[in-house]
């Protein structure tokens, strides 16, 4: 793991293990792909119960952590899920489950319905074509005698079709607003879009002259910048480190598979040039964890350059996981390349997590830009 785990931490992440096991094995992970949800909302709320969705949420709020660093936490259940190709937006409810709970005036019923699984949140963030900037939407929100109204499009909104709102980063009179808004509301459109994972589903969502109360707006005392930016940051960071899960898995099977696979009488794992393969798939998985980890410790201490350690993560992770599990697909020979075969699973889930919330080239923008600022 990134770091030295806690008892409490290992149990966390042990008891989060064996749930996973036995409600969402990969054969109900291929079950819920030709369903037309991608997770199951009593399953979703049994892992509330786990403590899912209140690590990031204070105690006097009703939340709670295992340790005293609930993104870290957090992450020990990222990496679990990563193993599992787990469905369930667990990054992107946690980090707007927390920027509500870090409101001005943070709504307790509100809370509790959302950390105990009864509702459930999503972030509307990306739009259209070029590189993600969620601090420069073009959604437009009005103010108006009652609320605000909001015209425009979101696209890549994950599990919106089970959400029941959609905290959404929106450009206001003075600069980045951000406005929860009923999934059910007035004005909203949700279009399913097609996606590469079986099991984490996204979607465009429109906005029509959406009229919201005044009181929809979400804020803390540190600025909606300061909130859409951490909101960013905990989302791709939680990402990293369950691509990383994915990779863990990938590796674990395909080098079991290696010494059980027999040619000329020998096992595969026994050729020397796919030992040099190996050794380079292992050095780039643990460059990945430790890329991961620092991204995690970055972000959880508040570190001034906790962005760069994000995007250093998400373009690191994002570009080897893709290379080491086409290996291990190669590695597999043509059972590997069947739809039987889980490995495709894996390599699924870590394709889509390297596109969502910024690419590795937008990342790798991003850190150039800093090198030049500087």
């Amino acid at each position: 793991m990134y770091f030295n785990l806690t008892a409490d931490q290992k149990l966390f992440r042990d008891s989060t293990g064996n749930y996973l096991e036995r409600e969402a094995p990969l054969a109900e992970v291929r079950r819920l792909g030709d369903l037309e949800v991608g997770y199951d909302s009593t399953w979703w709320r049994r892992g509330a119960e786990l403590g899912w969705l209140s690590t990031l949420v204070p105690e006097s709020l009703g939340g709670g952590s295992v340790s005293d660093s609930g993104l870290r936490d957090l992450s020990v259940l990222a990496h679990e899920m990563g193993r599992r190709v787990a469905p369930g937006p667990l990054a992107i409810a946690n980090a707007a489950i927390q920027t509500l709970a870090s409101a001005t005036r943070p709504d307790g019923e509100l809370l509790a319905a959302l950390v105990s699984g009864e509702q459930t949140v999503t972030w509307a963030v990306a739009e259209g074509a070029g590189a993600f900037d969620p601090v420069r939407p073009t959604v437009r929100a009005q103010e108006v005698r009652d609320g605000w109204t909001l015209d425009g499009s979101k696209v890549l909104v994950e599990s919106a079709d089970q959400a029941d709102m959609f905290l959404v980063t929106a450009d206001g009179p003075d600069g980045p607003i951000q406005l929860l808004v009923p999934s059910g509301a007035d004005g909203v459109g949700i279009t399913p879009v097609r996606s590469l994972d079986i099991v984490r589903r996204y979607a465009t969502v429109a906005f029509d002259h959406c009229t919201v109360p005044g009181s929809a707006r979400v804020e803390s005392p540190a600025g909606a910048v300061a909130d859409v930016v951490r909101q960013w940051q905990t989302v791709s960071a939680l990402q990293s480190v369950e691509t990383v899960g994915v990779v863990d898995r990938v590796l674990e099977f395909t080098v079991q598979w290696a010494f059980d696979r027999y040619t000329f009488g020998r096992p595969l794992a026994s050729y020397q040039a796919l030992k040099h393969r190996f050794a380079d798939m292992y050095t780039w998985h643990q460059a990945a964890a430790a890329a991961a980890g620092e991204a995690i410790a970055a972000v959880a201490d508040g570190k001034p350059d906790a962005g760069d350690a994000v995007s250093t993560a998400a373009a690191f992770v994002g570009q080897r996981a893709t290379d080491i599990i086409q290996d291990c697909v190669h590695m597999h020979g043509g059972i590997g390349v069947t739809w039987e075969h889980d490995i495709h699973l894996y390599l699924r889930r870590a394709t889509v997590n390297r596109m969502a919330y910024g690419t590795p080239h937008d990342h790798l923008l991003r850190l150039a830009a800093a090198v030049a600022a500087a």
